[in-house]
């Protein structure tokens, strides 16, 4: 995926609610509804599976991660993200 894909929803406030595959073979990131499908390729081991979630979308929408909160789902695969 290019870098800034989905930039035109990278408003500040909005939030993103994700489920979350980890082990992957690759990251990927896709819209089904109103859920945001992202498969990173980490381990969900130390907090390693949440920092890929939040690189990957970070990287999708164009912003820097550090922008992207989160809110909900710290270790669960339901996560919640508000970008600030």
């Amino acid at each position: 995926m290019q870098k800034g894909a989905w930039s035109e929803q990278a408003v500040p406030g909005a939030e993103f609610t994700c489920k979350v595959t980890p082990r992957a073979r690759r990251n990927s990131i896709t819209r089904e509804g109103g859920v945001i499908k992202i498969t990173v390729t980490a381990a969900p081991e130390d907090g390693r599976a949440t920092a890929a979630v939040a690189e990957t979308l970070a990287h999708a929408l164009g912003v820097a991660k550090s922008r992207l909160t989160l809110l909900r789902g710290a270790i669960s695969r339901d996560k919640v993200f508000r970008l600030d």
